[in-house]
């Protein structure tokens, strides 16, 4: 089956995307919005000696701080206004569909249809400004600690620099609900995705001045960009592909009409789960590294060996990020598709699979093939995600040729692309709809 980036390409008629206003209006708007978030990610927060904090963040630059810096298109290295970034909606929005399969009440909530959708995004933005205030006063109180980085440090530094930081997320969250609604794409996902794409250039820029200082052979350089072109081409085909159960409709009678059964099929992706277990494992495991650097010179002992055996590369390291890979991979799938409310809603319009028994069964039918297919989708985020490991902790190469950077680029891709073939798609429609009710009328 084609995928939407080829249908696209076949089908793409540059006389019907000109006519196709609205598609134009959502893309121009889409592009503005991007535009007005990388300059903010340019505007600092007050009272901050930019120098003093640039050389504070080359020292910790391979923490935490370097995954959320990547995610926030370089906005913590600038500490600007869009330091948070998305970030807090994201943790906002993962606690909370995690809540509403544990909570019942918020369970009940979903079943409700838009109204109950609305109600759980009202709630997930409030637990978005809590992590946030949490998180950006934890920034201010680290800058403050730091020595030399806060020009006036004090009361008003804390407070000025948690509202500037909060309403920058906040301002952040409202633009990608903007861009999902009157633009192209997933707004978040596309806030996060212009972060890492705007740094790209820079990561090669850096990696071809190492080859051109010597500190990394030609080979090596021609070697990872044929790997980063091998990853891209693995993610596109593991995202695309699905395991497809057959659905059968038996004969139903409508009036004096008897209607063939249907058959139809159940697409349950190979990587339910996306880029969720990766973001986690990263995080955690990089927590070590980023107390220590916090702690400086007085660290303890047991930091500075934790530290050590977390380091890029080490055999410990790769063990922990897989064995988390693969654990967030089965949680965050167990958590987006319950295969007993899907036999449920089949049993409900007469749907079944062939040779399983409705209900019960089937849902035990469907929960099997899902986890047989999410241990593959795991093993291929896991070998994903550690092949560029190998190379960060080998050649020295920057942090944005990370395997999840590349799956996030990549996946969000795939997600605009389709949505401009559905948006073409539908313009063509009503165009012939338009033609045959004008005809309606002359006849």
């Amino acid at each position: 089956m084609a995928s939407a980036a080829e249908q696209l390409a076949a089908n793409l008629n540059f006389g019907a995307f000109a006519k196709a206003e609205e598609l134009k209006k959502r893309i121009w708007f889409t592009l503005g919005a991007l535009v007005i978030y990388r300059l903010g990610t340019y505007i600092p927060i007050p009272g901050i000696d930019l120098e003093a904090l640039r050389q504070a963040f080359q020292q910790q630059s391979q923490g935490i701080l370097g995954l959320f810096n990547m995610f926030a298109g370089g906005a913590v290295e600038r500490m600007a206004i869009f330091a948070l970034g998305i970030m807090p909606y994201i943790s906002a929005s993962i606690i909370v569909q995690l809540m509403t399969s544990v909570v019942p009440s918020l369970e009940a909530l979903k079943k409700e249809g838009e109204a109950g959708r609305k109600k759980i995004n009202q709630y997930t933005r409030y637990l978005t400004v809590v992590l946030g205030t949490f998180q950006a006063y934890g920034i201010a109180v680290g800058l403050q600690n730091s020595g030399g980085i806060v020009i006036d440090p004090g009361p008003f530094f804390l407070v000025s620099t948690v509202i500037t930081l909060l309403g920058g997320t906040m301002f952040l969250m409202w633009l990608g609900e903007q861009i999902t609604s009157r633009g192209i794409g997933q707004g978040t996902s596309l806030i996060i995705f212009a972060g890492i794409v705007a740094n790209l250039p820079t990561a090669l820029a850096g990696m071809l001045e190492l080859g051109r200082q010597g500190a990394l052979a030609t080979p090596v350089i021609l070697g990872i960009i044929i790997l980063a072109v091998a990853v891209i081409a693995a993610i596109v085909f593991v995202e695309r592909a699905q395991r497809r159960l057959i659905i059968q409709y038996p004969k139903r009678q409508v009036g004096n009409r008897m209607f063939q059964g249907d058959s139809s099929h159940l697409p349950l992706k190979l990587n339910t789960s996306g880029v969720i277990p990766p973001i986690f494992a990263s995080s955690l495991l990089l927590v070590p590294a980023t107390l220590a650097g916090f702690a400086g010179a007085g660290e303890p002992g047991w930091l500075q060996t934790t530290t050590t055996l977390l380091g890029h590369g080490q055999p410990l390291y790769m063990a922990l990020y897989a064995a988390m890979i693969v654990f967030f991979a089965f949680f965050y799938t167990a958590i987006v598709f319950n295969p007993t409310e899907t036999a449920e809603n089949l049993k409900k319009h007469g749907g079944f699979i062939p040779g399983i028994r409705p209900g019960e069964r089937t849902a035990q039918h469907i929960d099997y093939v899902l986890t047989r297919i999410t241990v593959l989708g795991a093993a291929y985020l896991v070998v994903v995600c550690l092949l560029p490991e190998f190379l960060i902790s080998s050649t020295g190469v920057p942090f944005y040729f990370g395997g999840t950077s590349l799956l996030i680029v990549v996946s969000v891709t795939m997600d605009t692309v389709a949505q401009i073939q559905g948006h073409l798609l539908a313009h063509q429609y009503e165009g012939l709809i338009k033609k045959s009710k004008l005809r309606g009328r002359r006849r």
